[in-house]
């Protein structure tokens, strides 16, 4: 499998704001994308994609993944964004394709960078990001996944994809205080009620297509800025269900993203715990044996433990 740049967080600055394009070259963020699609009104579009070039070209970006989301292939200005950015830019890494619904749209966005760089030769060649942001895309993002090339993540975006849907929640990446069951009163009147993720289907889906073709599964936004347990409960879920990355709109939510995405110290002390256990094991002759914890481990577990001191040793002294 392709071995990609490993990113934690992925952050939206918009293209309009000289300033904040500044400080989004100077914070904590591993990888981030100048917004010229949902950021900016129709009036000043072209004017931000020369903001973004400009910030592109005279910014120091670090070792951060810088990306641009263009606008729509079906916009006015979609072709004009990928085209001009990628010809100016050469310090450009991605193009992030809004409403990527089919492998076909991730062909012709690769078609239109191939034909920049052909007219400005580069030697950072250009990957896509697609986000995956409704129904249509969901519904066929294994063959999306598939599409191979550039494509090197699917982002999940929840803000569109539950207005296409029809559900209106106000906050994005939260959960819904309607999305409920209650349970039978027993006989003793007394009923619980369990919240559901309504966002589930959708993200089990884009983490597994991307895991199943080897691409980078990134989870979407948490609307909820103030709210830091939320946004904790919400990169959690996230992780489990396999993302390694997760998208942030403030600053102030990345600490909380690296935390959640980092492997953490216990982990890491039970990954070499594991592997030497496993090492003694199979000195003895045997395959699986008994952790400390009284927890059962086997060859299963090396690779868990070898995939988490993988991770680790990627992200080294990032905090």
């Amino acid at each position: 499998m392709t071995s990609y740049p490993t990113y934690r967080s992925l952050l939206a600055v918009p293209a309009s704001s000289p300033r904040f394009m500044e400080k989004a070259a100077q914070g904590p963020a591993d990888a981030l994308f100048l917004d010229l699609e949902d950021a900016v009104i129709a009036a000043l579009k072209p004017k931000a994609r020369q903001e973004a070039i400009t910030a592109l070209n005279r910014l120091d970006w670090g070792r951060r993944g810088v990306a641009v989301r263009v606008n729509g292939l079906g916009t006015a200005w979609g072709c004009r964004d990928i085209i001009e950015i990628v010809e100016a830019c050469p310090r450009l890494d991605y193009i992030l394709l809004p409403k990527c619904e089919s492998a076909a749209d991730v062909h012709a966005v690769e078609m239109m960078i191939r034909s920049a760089e052909a007219a400005a030769p580069r030697e950072r060649k250009v990957g896509i990001m697609g986000l995956i942001e409704t129904p249509r895309g969901v519904a066929n993002v294994e063959t999306v996944a598939q599409a191979g090339g550039r494509l090197r993540a699917l982002v999940f975006g929840g803000g569109d994809y539950q207005l296409d849907l029809g559900s209106f929640q106000r906050a994005v990446g939260a959960p819904a205080a309607d999305y409920v069951v209650i349970t039978d009163d027993a006989g003793n009147g007394k009923r619980e009620r369990h919240w559901n993720d309504l966002w589930h289907f959708a993200t089990a889906r884009i983490a597994n297509a991307c895991r199943a073709f080897g691409v980078i599964p990134i989870d979407g936004p948490f609307s909820g800025i103030p709210d830091a347990e939320g946004l904790r409960a919400a990169a959690k879920r996230a992780r489990v269900l396999g993302f390694e990355c997760k998208m942030a709109i403030h600053p102030s939510q990345i600490e909380i993203i690296h935390e959640v995405m980092t492997p953490s110290p216990a982990q890491i002390a039970w990954a070499r715990e594991v592997l030497e256990a496993m090492e003694a094991a199979a000195r003895e002759g045997r395959g699986a044996v008994k952790h400390k914890n009284g927890e059962m481990i086997d060859l299963m577990h090396i690779k868990v433990a070898n995939k988490l001191l993988e991770r680790a040793k990627s992200l080294g002294t990032r905090s």
